[in-house]
């Protein structure tokens, strides 16, 4: 395993912003998984995150994954365009008045179609149907491109920036 340096960038937003964000095609649907199974929460995590190596859920077991992705306050919404899924975001409710975005992205066979921007907006709408004083994520340089960008757009300020080392 290699060890690298990763920037990682922490944004909040603390006031809901008004952006529609029309949908950008036909047959898209957000499901909650209410209580998803740990297989199919893997298949998820593991296909949208492979490629900017996210590891932190996988190095967890089953019983200790289960435990945190069933919880009632941390929820799972998956992405789908007719009817297969193309992504999920990741809310973390345990919080009532501090809400975090732990998990967002897309399937790679969905990017640069417009979704991103479409399932963000949805996700920030929803975290702030709960009327949180702040709804927080962090990203960093080994996600997608045009990650940062897209937060940036979508309404979220960067509060916090810091250098850690990683292993690949």
């Amino acid at each position: 395993m290699a060890i690298v340096e990763v920037r990682v960038f922490y944004l909040e937003m603390l006031t809901p912003r008004l952006a529609p964000a029309p949908a950008p095609r036909e047959g898209l649907s957000v499901i909650h998984a209410k209580k998803p199974t740990v297989a199919y929460y893997r298949f998820l995590y593991n296909t949208v995150g492979r490629a900017y190596h996210w590891y932190s859920r996988g190095k967890l077991s089953d019983a200790d994954l289960a435990a945190v992705i069933q919880l009632p306050l941390n929820e799972v919404h998956v992405l789908h365009v007719d009817g297969t899924p193309a992504g999920f975001a990741e809310i973390d409710r345990r919080d009532a008045d501090d809400i975090e975005l732990v998990q967002f992205g897309l399937m790679p066979d969905f990017i640069g179609q417009g979704l991103g921007r479409y399932f963000l907006q949805w996700t920030i709408d929803k975290a702030w149907s709960y009327r949180p004083k702040r709804f927080w994520l962090h990203t960093c340089t080994l996600d997608h491109p045009v990650a940062l960008p897209n937060y940036l757009k979508a309404g979220f300020a960067l509060y916090k920036e810091e250098m850690i080392k990683r292993e690949l």
